[in-house]
């Protein structure tokens, strides 16, 4: 499996912001409202963050210890679950620039009247974005913790 890229994340982001920009542009520019911000997507958000290194941990662990010292470990790292976690921290990656567009993208139409209740749903949007970049963020150093280094086999030419 090859692992989220960087520019791809980046290019979803910025994607997603320009797309939701122009439909909320669009929908409040007719007389609607703009959807609502709550503090329960940032929690959310956030608990993602945590359940995603939370994922990565044992293998984090598994990396750090000496590969001689793996054969004697009591608890060994599940094949299957190892490619899980890493599909889910590919997901945290592009999930996050995502939803950091959505927020960017609020942001941007509250951007040019700031003033009394636009104000605090603006820092509200800008706070849900900094959690979307920390779950993108969790993403990349949990799947980094996935990368299974090459056996000592392989190391040697023949």
């Amino acid at each position: 499996m090859r692992g989220a890229r960087i520019g791809t994340t980046l290019l979803i982001g910025v994607v997603s912001s320009v797309v939701c920009w122009v439909l909320l542009d669009s929908w409040t520019g007719q007389g609607n409202t703009a959807p609502p911000l709550s503090w329960t997507a940032v929690f959310g958000t956030v608990a993602l963050v945590v359940v995603v290194i939370a994922a990565g941990l044992p293998m984090r662990r598994w990396q750090r210890t000496v590969p001689g010292e793996r054969v004697g470990m009591k608890r060994r790292i599940d094949p299957l679950v190892a490619a899980r976690t890493a599909v889910l921290a590919k997901a945290a990656a592009y999930g996050g620039a995502l939803i950091l567009g959505w927020y960017l993208g609020q942001a941007l139409i509250l951007l040019p009247d700031l003033v009394g209740d636009r104000l605090g749903r603006f820092v509200l949007a800008m706070i849900a974005a900094g959690s979307a970049v920390a779950l993108s963020v969790a993403g990349f150093v949990v799947q980094r913790w996935c990368r299974v280094p090459p056996d000592e086999d392989e190391k040697k030419p023949d």
